[in-house]
């Protein structure tokens, strides 16, 4: 990760802390972060450029995720989840959850609860290995032959085990651990508390190389997983030609529980390009639904024996908010945006 990246994250993060918090679930831990030590003592000389708004986007001109939270679209989320009975879950971390208004993709808005919290989320980081395989194919070293097409279908589709362990074998664990981390894609992060990170095999097999923070064999961060699908949804994983692949992998979900049911009930019609993932009491889904002219990011994941229940019925709730007439209403209107809450230390320091 580049020096300036982590200079702005702890320059946020002392802003944030030194300032009110407002728009926090009832009961929910107020979320404030400290500097880190290098933001701390370089804070002084990024502080100008970041207030100025120059890091709020990418080298190429996409914004960042980060700096784009739409404060009425916040709002709106955590009502929701009050209304939904899961307000005391969500202040628990029992509950995280992430959702990307793109219908207008150089104005993304994003609301989140918990949007920092490193979660086991089973079969959803299969998404890295989608990612790493097309990477190194990319990259001269692997071909998406229709053998490893089919493969990688079933793995994301289907949720196939073994075919996510052949595939995680062919791209290879540490590949795929620095793609992840790469200045790149920076998909997982330890100054953001990690994010998306797949180290075992699908199989019964022993970890391999488990992540940094949690010692977490598959996990991931509502936020990372978000950045995942705002960059492919804007041709930016890997190159447009493979972004374009790997929606197609995406799309028409074979597996009809959590997101997916509670589209197909309530919101038929909907295109959904979707990966879940469930281990006992953990579940967890991310998406990118179109439907009637509007296109958003959801994800969720929950720590809980109705955590599938849940997010059945979060997805709908957060579809409603997309197609509000409150959230339409800033289609074509210069964004006022904040910043995505960042993890504090007490956070960061758990383990698991």
């Amino acid at each position: 990760m580049s020096l300036i990246r982590k200079t702005t994250h702890g320059l946020v993060a002392f802003l944030l802390a030194i300032s009110p918090a407002s728009g926090a679930l009832s009961g929910e831990p107020v979320m404030t972060a400290s500097p880190s030590p290098m933001a701390t003592t370089a804070i002084s000389n990024a502080a100008g450029t970041a207030v100025s708004g120059k890091n709020m986007t990418t080298r190429d001109g996409w914004p960042k995720l980060l700096y784009s939270r739409e404060p009425h679209l916040h709002a709106a989320l955590q009502k929701k989840i009050r209304d939904l009975g899961l307000a005391r879950y969500a202040a628990d971390r029992k509950l995280a959850v992430a959702l990307v208004d793109i219908t207008e993709p150089r104005h993304p808005r994003v609301a989140t609860v918990n949007a920092h919290e490193m979660m086991y989320a089973a079969s959803l980081p299969k998404i890295a290995i989608l990612l790493g395989a097309y990477q190194k194919a990319e990259d001269g070293d692997l071909k998406i032959d229709g053998p490893t097409e089919k493969l990688l279908t079933d793995m994301i589709r289907r949720s196939s085990n073994s075919a996510a362990t052949i595939m995680l074998e062919r791209v290879g664990f540490d590949y795929v651990a620095d793609l992840l981390q790469s200045d790149r894609y920076d998909l997982y992060d330890t100054e953001m508390n990690g994010g998306l990170w797949v180290g075992k095999p699908y199989a019964k097999a022993g970890a391999v190389k488990r992540d940094p923070l949690y010692n977490l064999s598959h996990g991931a961060t509502p936020f990372e997983v978000a950045r995942f699908y705002y960059l492919l949804a804007t041709s930016r994983l890997v190159s447009p030609e493979a972004s374009e692949s790997m929606l197609e992998i995406l799309a028409d979900p074979a597996i009809n529980h959590k997101f997916v049911a509670g589209l197909n009930s309530a919101r038929p019609g909907s295109k959904i390009f979707r990966k879940s993932g469930t281990w006992r009491t953990y579940h967890a889904d991310s998406a990118i639904v179109e439907r009637d002219g509007r296109r958003y990011i959801a994800v969720a994941m929950a720590n809980h024996p109705s955590g599938g229940k849940w997010l059945s019925q979060l997805i709908v709730a957060m579809d409603d908010l997309v197609f509000s007439p409150e959230n339409v209403a800033h289609d074509h209107m210069e964004n006022h945006n904040d910043t995505v809450e960042l993890p504090n230390k007490s956070v960061a320091a758990r383990r698991s």
